[in-house]
């Protein structure tokens, strides 16, 4: 029987620095690390990124195997283990994305107000400051926008696929 009370936060503040460490040494970029309950089973999701090609099934493997051996010590719930990459459909959850994909570009959702409705456009990130915002640069103007983090519905990659 699974707790329902497992302190998340906790957990994660503990295993945190341990995966991203062993991910760094693999070569690889950390993206995110996450402990969700789906069906009464904990999930440890791990996001994995390179910047240079795209994330095989040997890089999960590999992350997963020299990080299973302490994860046990380090959790005393049951869960399963969930490494992959980030994917092209993920929403962007933190400012750290946003510095992991610099130069990418991207599907931006501006939240609907009073004044507008919902904005959806393509632009590519220059930079993001957490007081600032994002700062992006749409492809057909070459204008650059700040946008506040309020302002933001969604984030998402936008690949260009060539044929």
């Amino acid at each position: 029987m699974i707790k329902e009370n497992i302190n998340k936060t906790q957990i994660l503040k503990k295993i945190s620095p341990v995966i991203e460490k062993i991910i760094e040494e693999c070569g690889l970029i950390p993206v995110e690390v996450d402990l969700v309950q789906e069906s009464n089973i904990w999930s440890l999701r791990i996001y994995i990124y390179n910047p240079q090609k795209p994330i095989t099934h040997e890089n999960c493997e590999t992350v997963t195997k020299k990080i299973d051996k302490y994860l046990d010590e380090m959790i005393s719930e049951p869960y399963r283990l969930e490494v992959g990459s980030p994917g092209t459909e993920r929403k962007f959850k933190s400012g750290k994305e946003y510095e992991i994909f610099k130069g990418q570009r991207v599907k931006i959702k501006l939240k609907k107000n009073e004044e507008k409705e919902s904005k959806i456009f393509l632009a590519k990130i220059l930079n993001y400051a957490e007081q600032e915002g994002l700062i992006v640069e749409l492809p057909d103007s070459g204008d650059v926008l700040t946008l506040k983090k309020e302002e933001i519905s969604s984030v998402k990659l936008e690949p260009e696929y060539k044929f």
